[in-house]
C-alpha cells in the first residue's frame, strides 16, 4: 500500500472541488484591528482589513483585558502545570467560573479549552449518567455537538433545522419514560437565523425533556448583560445546560458549560475531554473573566456592533447583492459556487487588502457556498466604504464569468 498516494488523492479532490482551505498569515496589531498585516508568500508585508474575525466587539485589544492577562502572567507565569485536577486549578480559573455563572444566573460553570471540547466533552458524557437517554438535535447544530452526539453512543434523533413540527413528531414517538435532551443553537453562524428557544422549551417541559442551548455566537452581544439570546428573551432559567465561547465575543480563548452544581459536577466527575486536558494557562483565565465582567456593564458595545451589522447589510443590499438577513450580526453574501467563492475572496484580498474566507463544503451543504462577514464596533465608516465599493466592482465580474463558464 502507498500510504503517500492515499493522501495525495484526498488532497487533490479537495483541490479539484474548490474546497482546499489555505491559511492567510496575519499579524493583528494591537490598538489597530481591525487592519492587520498579511505576510504575503512572496516575502512581502500587506496591510488588510480583517472581515471574517470571530473578535465581534474588539474585546482582544481591550486594554482592561490586556492588563488582567499581563497582571496574571507575572504572578504565576505561563502554563497553568497540568489538569484541573492535577495542580491545573487556580483562583483565575475559579473566578473565571465564577463569572460565568453569574453571567447565566446559574448555580455553576465549568471552563474548558474551547467551546468545541466542553459541547463534545459533555455531550459525549451524558450517557454514562442517564443511562437510555436519547438526544434531539437540530439539523444545522454545530460539528462539535454532532461529534460529541455521535460518541454519545446513546440514540439520536435529528429534526430538521428550527421545525417544530418534526420535533414534536420525535417526541411522540418515543418512549415517554425515556431520558430526553434536546440540543440546538441560538444563533446558527452560517446563516445568522435564530433558534425557537421559547417554543423549544415548551416542548421539553411537555415532553420531561432536558435542553441543551449553544450561545456560541451569542454570548456577549445579546442580553442586558450579554448573557445571550436566552437572557435578552428572558428564558436563561428555562435552560438545563447551556454553552458559550471565550474566544468570540470575549476576545481570549476558552468554553465552558453553565448549569446546576449538580451537573457541572457530574461532568467535571466523568468526562474524559475535561479530566484528561491541561487547563487553561491562568493569565488566559484572567483575561476572559476581566472581559465577562466588562461586558456585563458596557451595552453601548452591544449597540453599536449591532448597528454596523445593520448598516453593513442595508448597504449591500442597496446593490442587489445577495444577503442572507435573519436579524442577526452575522452578514453571509450567498455566491453558491466553491470555486467563484474563492476567487472573489482571493480578488478581495489580493487587489483591495479585504480579508474575508470563503465558506465552502463541508462547513456549510454544497451549492451554498458563501463569504460571511462579522462587522464590529470597530469597523467604521471608511471600512464600510471600502468593503461596499471593493464588492460593487467585484461581483459584476464574478457573475460575468459564472454566465461563461455554465454557457
Amino acid at each position: 500500500m502507498n500510504y503517500s498516494d492515499i493522501f495525495d488523492g484526498a488532497l487533490n479532490r479537495l483541490h479539484e472541488d474548490g474546497n482546499y482551505r489555505t491559511f492567510i498569515n496575519i499579524e493583528r496589531r494591537k490598538g489597530a484591528f481591525p487592519h492587520a498585516i498579511w505576510r504575503h508568500p512572496d516575502g512581502s508585508a500587506r496591510p488588510v482589513t480583517v472581515w471574517c474575525g470571530n473578535d465581534y466587539l474588539g474585546m482582544g485589544q481591550n486594554p482592561v483585558v490586556l492588563e488582567a492577562m499581563h497582571n496574571a502572567l507575572d504572578a504565576t507565569g505561563a502554563g497553568s502545570g497540568g489538569t484541573r485536577n492535577i495542580s491545573g486549578t487556580t483562583v483565575f480559573h475559579r473566578e473565571l467560573e465564577g463569572e460565568l455563572a453569574d453571567l447565566h444566573r446559574k448555580e455553576e460553570a465549568l471552563i474548558f479549552t474551547s467551546a468545541y471540547i466542553a459541547n463534545d466533552a459533555t455531550l459525549s458524557t451524558l450517557h454514562k449518567l442517564l443511562p437510555g437517554l436519547i438526544i434531539y438535535s437540530d439539523g444545522l447544530n454545530h460539528a462539535s455537538m454532532i461529534e460529541g452526539i455521535r460518541r454519545n453512543g446513546g440514540q439520536k434523533r435529528i429534526f430538521r433545522h428550527n421545525d417544530l413540527d418534526h420535533l414534536r413528531e420525535l417526541l411522540v414517538a418515543d418512549d415517554p419514560a425515556a431520558p430526553k435532551l434536546i440540543a440546538f443553537e441560538s444563533i446558527y453562524s452560517m446563516d445568522g437565523d435564530f433558534g425557537p428557544i421559547e417554543a423549544i422549551c415548551d416542548l421539553a417541559d411537555e415532553f420531561n425533556a432536558m435542553t441543551y442551548l449553544d450561545e456560541v455566537h451569542a454570548v456577549g452581544m445579546y442580553g442586558p448583560r450579554g448573557g445571550g439570546v436566552a437572557e435578552r428573551d428572558g428564558l436563561m432559567g428555562r435552560l438545563d445546560i447551556i454553552n458559550g465561547t471565550l474566544g468570540k465575543a470575549y476576545g481570549v480563548m476558552g468554553g465552558y458549560i453553565a448549569s446546576s452544581a449538580r451537573i457541572c459536577d457530574a461532568i467535571r466527575s466523568y468526562a474524559p475531554g475535561f479530566i484528561f486536558t491541561t487547563s487553561l494557562p491562568p493569565a488566559v483565565a484572567a483575561g476572559a473573566a476581566a472581559s465577562v465582567r466588562y461586558l456585563k456593564t458596557h451595552q453601548e458595545l452591544r449597540d453599536v456592533h449591532q448597528s454596523q451589522a445593520r448598516t453593513l447589510k442595508m448597504r449591500l443590499k442597496g446593490l442587489g447583492l445577495p444577503i442572507i438577513d435573519h436579524g442577526s450580526h452575522i452578514v453571509p453574501l450567498h455566491v453558491g459556487d466553491p470555486v467563484h467563492c474563492k476567487q472573489l475572496s482571493d480578488m478581495l484580498l489580493e487587489e483591495y487588502g479585504i480579508y474575508v474566507q470563503p465558506i465552502n463544503f463541508p462547513t456549510v451543504p454544497r451549492g451554498t457556498e458563501r463569504l460571511r462577514f462579522t462587522p464590529s464596533p470597530v469597523h467604521g465608516p471608511g471600512e464600510i466604504d471600502a468593503l461596499v465599493g471593493a464588492l460593487d466592482k467585484l461581483w459584476s465580474h464574478c457573475a460575468l464569468n459564472r454566465a461563461e463558464l455554465s454557457a
